[in-house]
């Protein structure tokens, strides 16, 4: 019995590490969104900056806090295998949860999350001991503790408020101080900035990270907390004329403020939150290990987790280990870079690829702001006006390249982030560096008018999105390990050995799609990022091309593929590829939406001459695409249903008259693919022409089974109906991509002629 447990704790352990890894990806936007958005240095030094800190946090922390000993449930009251099923399931369902976020490009609170957590595990076992007890001296309040997680919930609407307002404040005022054109309009300002930033992330560090440390003594710390006026007026005074004099030695004193704010925000996370990935594993060890110094025969079901009160004192290993393993999570998880990219993107100064849609509640409020800000204009006087819109003179950005925002807000980011967390420190609420980071970010670049009327929407949609998903966690953390916990209670190690066998099998294939995802992006990402990167017109305009060819190549491969295989499907009477069909045009058809979003912000900032005369032949090509996924969606629904429910299949003079005309499709759309992807239009003409030739061959197909239709019998009219659709969409297909064609062709070209452009939108 006690090795069984041993191996529950071992794989606790396991658990810890792939917890530590995907915590690590979701939390790496705490501390390096800014750095990473203002290019403040190559990313690589920016990583090795964000670990120093990571690693420095981790060995310093002061251990674990209490929270997953009894800081939920009240261990006196739980028995060893009950505490066992509680943890266990916490951390099953803490790394699936945490990999799925991280997936989906979406920070979340791993603070909300481990809470949550427990909070249902707790909460479904104590509901269970409450029902059995006979004696009826058992009460909620006296198996879990609820206050923690009421005081999670009110920091989330605490964080999320007084950051965006102060992120909003803070970098407006900043912006008024230095405007965009920063470099003209440091002389002595950036000597007080500078001392107040560097003095605040100073305190930020000694206060998050020193101070917790079990290497000071009492003394020091007390000699620390009793000279805090001093020690804050004279750093500021060193601060603000070291940094002066290194403006005038020529030194970027932002980017020691960044960097340096990179650092002291990735110590805080290791020091605080590391019992959110650490924590649990390490009461499963207690509990072990006190279990089998202490049973005395005791089973597993009497002996109650009385040692579970004390506090813990973590060995430095575990410390040092974790330190090492959020290093390597950050320097190498993919991840991590997915999750910073969602935060800069919503943040970015510049349009650029929205990564979200449109929201009703993000429609009311862009309205309501415009009218707001128009009410605006007409009270405030037009000269105050005037010098207020020269100081955000967008014209005069200074961005690094390839930078999504400018270093004055990076440091404000960071510094504000540190200050707010100091003070909810001080003021004992358990804010998230998550939250905090975030939603500051979010606040600075509303103030810095990055939320244009062309973009506000999405953006806002995003930060909905993100909010959403903050309060999806608890919700969903809860529910879920409630389950988890139920299941195993009663399955005991066979529950168990399941839910670990489902937890490495997610953790797999998550990656594995993952890597696969990140594959097809790149290039894409890769050839939009140069589009909107550079100043070249010429150079904007031959990789725009190259961009809407590889779009219009890609769909019709995926075209012709996915006709393949519904026709094989309803031929063959298979369902699975039908059903595969049906989601893989819709994941097809979102996926076109953002290359298209991409496409117009690049035909925006070519020459307005060529984006004229380009830009009916882009949306002619662009809604083309659209329109075979539509068709292929028309031919799929109802083969789909006439398969699923297992009707007569189609004749076998039918299967034998259509195999023909799939094939010579298919080639035509083959050889269409070939010359949008060489750009090679020799043989465009041709091309055409055989497939006017095939819509007739098609059109005297579909008069044939037409007069099969008089003599069908009733059992098989239902087949002939769904194929006489097939036959009707694949001629409406040759249509499309015969469209296609011609919008690529001439969007291609340097010079089309107007009477070609006549003939090609009359046909």
């Amino acid at each position: 019995m006690e090795t069984v447990y041993l191996g529950i704790v071992i794989f606790l352990f396991m658990l810890a590490v792939f917890d530590l890894l995907v915590g690590v990806s979701n939390d790496a936007v705490n501390f390096m969104n800014s750095a990473v958005g203002a290019k403040v240095a190559k990313f690589r030094t920016i990583v090795i900056v964000a670990a120093v800190g990571v690693f420095v946090g981790a060995i310093m922390s002061n251990g674990m806090m209490d929270i997953a000993r009894h800081g939920i449930f009240q261990p006196s009251n739980f028995s060893f295998y009950e505490i066992m099923c509680i943890l266990l399931a916490v951390m099953v369902t803490d790394v699936v949860l945490l990999d799925v976020f991280n997936t989906l490009g979406l920070p979340t609170s791993t603070t909300v999350s481990m809470v949550f957590e427990l909070l249902g595990g707790t909460f479904i076992l104590a509901i269970l001991k409450i029902l059995g007890d006979e004696t009826g001296m058992y009460s909620l309040g006296d198996m879990m503790n609820t206050e923690k997680a009421f005081s999670v919930i009110m920091a989330i609407f605490l964080s999320v408020a007084i950051a965006f307002i102060a992120g909003t404040v803070v970098q407006y005022i900043s912006r008024l101080i230095f405007s965009f054109n920063y470099k003209k309009n440091l002389s002595w300002t950036i000597g007080i900035f500078g001392g107040i930033s560097i003095t605040a992330l100073g305190y930020f560090i000694l206060l998050q990270g020193v101070q917790s440390s079990p290497y000071i003594s009492p003394e020091t710390l007390e000699w620390i907390n009793s000279h805090n006026a001093m020690l804050i007026l004279g750093c500021f005074v060193f601060f603000t004329v070291l940094m002066q004099i290194l403006h005038w030695c020529k030194v970027n004193v932002f980017r020691i403020i960044v960097l340096l704010g990179t650092f002291s925000l990735a110590l805080a996370f290791a020091g605080n939150d590391l019992v959110n990935f650490i924590g649990v594993p390490l009461a499963g060890y207690s509990s072990y290990m006190d279990y089998v110094a202490n049973s005395n025969g005791v089973g597993i079901h009497d002996f109650t987790m009385d040692s579970l009160m004390s506090s813990a004192h973590t060995p430095m290993i575990f410390l040092f280990l974790s330190g090492l393993v959020m290093v390597y999570a950050l320097a190498t998880s993919k991840k991590a870079q997915n999750v910073i990219k969602t935060s800069v993107d919503l943040s970015r100064q510049e349009e650029g690829d929205e990564m979200f849609g449109s929201s009703a509640l993000a429609r009311t409020i862009v309205r309501r702001a415009t009218a707001t800000n128009e009410f605006l204009i007409k009270v405030i006087p037009a000269g105050l006006r005037k010098w207020i819109d020269n100081r955000f003179n967008k014209d005069e950005v200074i961005l690094e390249n390839g930078a999504a925002f400018d270093m004055v807000r990076a440091s404000v980011n960071l510094v504000l982030s540190g200050l707010l967390i100091i003070i909810g420190t001080t003021m004992k609420l358990p804010l998230s560096t998550t939250y905090v980071t975030f939603i500051v970010a979010m606040g600075s670049s509303l103030a810095d008018r990055a939320w244009g009327r062309e973009s506000a929407v999405y953006r806002i949609t995003g930060m909905f999105s993100v909010i959403g998903g903050w309060f999806i966690t608890a919700f969903v953390a809860f529910t879920v390990c409630a389950l988890v916990t139920i299941v195993m209670y009663y399955t005991s190690f066979v529950g168990m050995f399941i839910f670990i066998c489902v937890a490495v099998f997610l953790l797999v294939r998550s990656n594995i799609k993952f890597s696969e995802k990140q594959k097809a992006e790149k290039q894409d990402d890769d050839i939009f990022k140069r589009m909107m990167s550079t100043k070249d017109k010429a150079e904007i305009l031959t990789l725009l091309r190259q961009h809407v060819r590889e779009t219009l190549a890609d769909y019709i491969d995926y075209t012709e593929k996915s006709y393949m295989q519904v026709t094989d499907g309803f031929i063959n009477q298979d369902l699975k590829p039908l059903k595969k069909g049906l989601s893989s045009a819709e994941d097809k058809r979102k996926m076109l939406k953002k290359r298209r979003r991409k496409e117009i912000l690049g035909l925006r900032r070519i020459p307005i001459a060529v984006a004229i005369e380009k830009n009916t032949w882009f949306h002619l090509g662009s809604n083309s695409c659209e329109q075979m996924l539509y068709c292929l969606k028309r031919i799929c629904e109802p083969c789909k249903e006439h398969v699923d429910n297992n009707f007569n299949p189609i004749a076998k003079e039918s299967v034998k008259d259509f195999l023909p005309i799939r094939e010579e499709l298919c080639k035509l759309m083959e050889s269409t693919r070939a010359a949008i992807e060489n750009n090679n239009y020799a043989d465009a003409d041709e091309i055409l022409k055989k497939g006017d030739e095939l819509k007739n061959k098609i059109s005297a197909l579909r008069k044939e089974q037409m007069n099969r239709l008089q003599e069908t019998d009733n059992n098989a009219l239902k087949a002939a109906l769904v194929y006489l659709n097939i036959l009707q969409e694949t001629q409406e297909l040759v249509s499309i991509w015969r469209h296609l064609l011609r919008a690529s062709r001439f969007f291609q070209a340097d010079y089309v002629p107007a009477e070609a452009q006549i003939l090609s939108l009359a046909d």
